[in-house]
């Protein structure tokens, strides 16, 4: 069932709201009282078909040799 959650309160307490949505959880958002959005965890075999995909695009791409590199140049 979902748990009605204001804008605010979505916007204040967003890591645990994602946190709870993974678990299972849902929640419609209101603003001034009225429903604007539903936030539904992702079902696990969208999960897996989306991972899937990327996993099979990255292995169609070539690899690519960009040289040596230190630590240190990351943050240059």
């Amino acid at each position: 069932m979902d748990r009605a959650i204001s804008a605010s309160e979505a916007n204040q307490q967003f890591s645990r709201v994602l946190r709870e949505v993974e678990h299972g959880e849902s929640y419609i958002v209101t603003s001034r009282g009225k429903p604007v959005a539903r936030i539904v965890p992702i079902e696990a075999d969208v999960r897996k078909r989306r991972f899937a995909a990327m996993v099979e695009k990255w292995s169609r791409e070539p690899i690519r040799y960009i040289g040596p590199w230190t630590r240190e140049d990351l943050y240059d």
